[in-house]
């Protein structure tokens, strides 16, 4: 596998190696001595599985407490996945960087605690799945509004895209609660 830092260094492109022939194909998903000496650290206790249709924009998403990192992938589909540095003490916080993860090119995210996260749908239907390194706590659960002006997200969508109601209700960067 080949990992590559993106604009923010913590949050990590991973591109496995694809193995195929006539029958049709392999790939290692995950392995935790392999990942692990790639910084990728968990350990990962819950894996999640969504499926969203074309103009669906789910995040962005972060724990206040019970802080997860994701290592997320799309198995069918297309998406563009945006991480937000939400650690004040960052030289990039308040920074976001966006990825395309899709069925062909095979690419995973790593997104570290400290970070909001989120997601668009750019194909028909979409299904995505991430592990998280510590478990879902709706009661530290916080949204950051994905439109925010002062993050500047680019999202690659035309006109209003499907919103949870959570989704529509997110906070500014300047009103949300960040890690230290």
């Amino acid at each position: 596998m080949e990992v590559v830092r993106t604009e923010i260094p913590d949050v990590l492109l991973i591109e496995p190696k694809l193995f195929g022939d006539a029958r049709g194909c392999f790939m290692e998903t995950f392995s935790l001595q392999r990942y692990a000496a790639q910084g990728i650290i968990g350990p990962f206790v819950q894996d999640n599985f969504s499926r969203s249709r074309r103009g669906t924009l789910r995040g962005l998403h972060y724990q206040i407490q019970q802080t997860q990192g994701k290592l997320v992938q799309v198995l069918r589909g297309e998406i563009y996945d945006v991480a937000v540095d939400l650690r004040r003490s960052s030289p990039t916080f308040g920074r976001w960087v966006g990825v395309t993860l899709s069925e062909q090119n095979h690419r995973q995210l790593y997104i570290p605690p400290g970070f909001a996260h989120g997601f668009c749908v750019v194909s028909d239907e979409a299904d995505f799945v991430y592990k998280c390194t510590d478990y879902y706590a709706p009661a530290h659960e916080r949204t950051l509004l994905w439109n925010d002006p002062a993050v500047g997200v680019t999202w690659p969508i035309s006109g209003e895209p499907l919103l949870s109601e959570k989704d529509k209700l997110g906070r500014l960067l300047s009103e949300a609660d960040c890690f230290a």
